[in-house]
């Protein structure tokens, strides 16, 4: 299984659902400029949100606010009643899903500590009850089950911090039956089509991965494949007669291409579906047609390539409906004849509708945030430019209302780096970015090297690059839109979360003349540190890790000089930095030290820490607080002014 799998480490939990459209490039000079709107908009909690149906097609359940929070609601289709199966008030439900058609199971943790507990609510209204009430443990739910109601597959690290084994957890009782034992290396679990455990994907010495396999449960494993961690099959599912692997894979190739992978005779014996520039990595299927449906990668956009001409009419027959919007199935009923659709733009997080294959019936059942006005809106734009060595970096710019590229002149910007950083920016509603395009500001965001989505070359490109060349990818894309005059120079700022904090800092240490100011939102301030509070579960990874970013001690000359709290000595520009204090990824440490080098030194610095928060700020009144002190800090620093204009 690929490591950028695994690391996907430090994506921001702030930056929502994305993907959206070129948009028109206007002749007219005059510029009709946006009505603010109040930053609670932006960052309030959906309306209604999650949508999905149950098994039998009767009801559909959501999510809302509930004092605050977000909770489970279910409503029978075709009535007005609405009841509210949880309520939760000290934290965001953080997922739910149907486990039969009377019950729900969601996942919820403490203050951001990422350790979920399972519970189970009945659509009767019964008290919801814990399934995994242990301490400092977390919990997934792996396989619904679908075809055995009463029975789901889950991971605990239980028996051991650093490592997941799967049960059978049977809802009728609560008990738990261990289905294998760790040994220590296993990193993921799968399942046949009857519910049966026959794979797991394991890091055999911390760098090389390996499949393993077994024709019955009561079998002894066996290995049938064993890679670098840079070159591997990733497997999502059994061919319908449990004999093959559907995946995808790169081995001898650049770029993840969908394939099937026969078992007995370790080989791939099918390339289904490959794009000569992006990996596509992402398959469907109906389990209860047996068919595959669609293959899916990322350009600039989401793109499809249909295995199924019944899909391919039913997406045609939407996208006639819906046009305008991306258009994503989020979940069906059993006998797929209900689905759940969801739209989104650039400018609207959209709406949900549910589509009846029968007569092609297509009914809206709820805006998801129908308090925006996506007229309002900037444009969010694909772009590219040249790195000093010559690579393509692939991004994004947003614009305030009423720019286009040709009337874009001297504009204050936000540099938006993602995080990840093995992770990549797509088009989409962020509400981050309009919301700062709203204040007049231009958005940048980039996919510098080691952004996924790209290939094997484009991602390796990044190994031990912190603070180096993927910095001067931000750094080229910053100095490029200051050549087209889109930027004024004197008001730049960068921001961004988790390795987007990271770059943040490294941009003004690297680049103190470039930046008027910068926002570190959970970033990482020293690798040395960062390296030894990492989760217990990422502990088996670690030396790949070591491989991607840099070993603390063969390259401690190295993490010196890519640690920005070593060299606050650089930074002349206001920082503001926002951490949550029960962070399981990126410890308070590394924004405890960054700030305390900047005092002594008596560089300005703002600091916000969260107590009830972890990697990102779930909790509505945290991210109105944490917007609202960067809203202020950016408009001083920035536009010179202290109100919002």
């Amino acid at each position: 299984m690929k490591l950028l799998n695994y690391f996907l480490l430090f994506t921001i939990l702030a930056s929502s659902l994305l993907i959206s459209s070129c948009g028109d490039v206007k002749k007219d000079t005059e510029i009709t400029k946006a009505k603010l709107i109040p930053l609670e908009d932006f960052f309030k909690n959906p309306e209604k949100t999650s949508y999905q149906i149950s098994p039998d097609g009767k009801f559909y359940s959501y999510m809302a606010p509930y004092e605050k929070r977000m909770n489970v609601f279910v409503q029978e289709r075709g009535k007005e009643g609405v009841k509210r199966l949880t309520s939760e008030t000290d934290r965001n439900i953080a997922g739910y899903l149907w486990a039969n058609n009377e019950q729900i199971l969601y996942l919820k943790d403490t203050g951001g500590d990422e350790n979920y507990k399972i519970y189970l609510a009945n659509i009767n209204g019964d008290e919801p009850s814990c399934l995994t009430d242990f301490d400092g443990v977390r919990s997934m739910i792996i396989n619904d089950l679908p075809d055995i109601p009463n029975e789901v597959i889950i991971s605990m690290n239980k028996r051991n911090p650093q490592v997941f084994d799967p049960y059978r957890l049977y809802l009728d009782s609560g008990k738990m039956e261990m289905l294998a034992e760790n040994p220590g290396n296993i990193q993921g679990w799968m399942f046949d089509h009857a519910g049966k455990l026959r794979i797991a994907t394991a890091i055999t010495d911390g760098v090389n991965t390996s499949l393993l396999y077994r024709e019955n449960e009561s079998d002894e494993w066996n290995t049938v494949l064993t890679t670098n961690f840079k070159e591997s099959f990733n497997p999502q599912f059994f061919t319908f007669d449990n004999k093959n692997l559907i995946g995808s894979s790169n081995i001898g190739r650049d770029k993840d291409a969908i394939v099937e992978f026969n078992l007995n005779k370790a080989k791939e014996v099918k390339v289904l579906y490959e794009n000569n520039d992006y990996d596509v990595n992402s398959i469907s299927y109906s389990e209860k047609r047996k068919v595959l449906t669609s293959a899916s990668y990322t350009s600039w956009k989401r793109e499809r390539h249909f295995f199924d001409e019944a899909t391919k009419s039913k997406f045609e027959f939407l996208e006639k409906e819906l046009e305008g919007y991306e258009i994503a199935i989020t979940g069906s009923n059993k006998e797929e004849d209900m689905f759940i659709i969801r739209t989104y733009s650039d400018k609207s997080l959209g709406a949900y509708y549910i589509y009846e294959t029968k007569g092609n019936k297509l009914e809206k059942i709820a805006a998801v945030s129908p308090w925006l006005d996506e007229n309002e809106m900037g444009n969010q734009l694909p772009i590219k430019y040249k790195s000093r060595d010559g690579l393509t970096i692939n991004g994004y710019l947003t614009l305030p209302k009423g720019y286009t590229m040709e009337n874009a002149k001297n504009l204050p910007v936000v540099v938006n780096p993602h995080g990840g950083p093995w992770a990549r920016d797509s088009w989409g509603f962020n509400p981050e970015i309009q919301f700062l395009a709203n204040r007049g500001f231009v958005v940048l965001q980039m996919n510098f090297r080691g952004s996924t989505g790209y290939g094997r070359e484009f991602w390796e490109m990044s190994f031990k690059k912190w603070g180096q060349e993927m910095q001067d990818d931000i750094t080229d894309g910053t100095k490029w839109l200051i050549d087209k005059g889109i930027a004024n120079p004197d008001k730049i700022a960068i921001y961004g979360g988790s390795y987007g904090g990271y770059a943040t800092l490294m941009g003004l240490v690297k680049e103190p003349d470039l930046y008027a100011a910068g926002v570190d939102y959970v970033g990482v301030s020293n690798m040395f540190t960062f390296m030894k509070t990492i989760p217990p579960y990422w502990k088996p990874m670690l030396e790949m890790m070591y491989e991607m970013a840099g070993d603390p001690v063969k390259d401690s000359l190295l993490f010196r000089e890519i640690s920005p709290v070593f060299h606050v000595d650089k930074i002349k520009v206001p920082l503001f930095v926002a951490q949550g204090a029960k962070d399981p990824r990126v410890n308070i440490d590394e924004a405890d030290q960054i700030v305390n080098a900047m005092k002594e030194r008596g560089i300005e610095v703002e600091y916000m820490v969260k107590e009830n928060e972890g990697h990102g700020f779930r909790n509505e009144e945290n991210r109105f607080d944490f917007y609202r002190a960067m809203e202020t800090f950016l408009m001083k620093n920035i536009k010179n002014t202290t109100a919002v204009e």
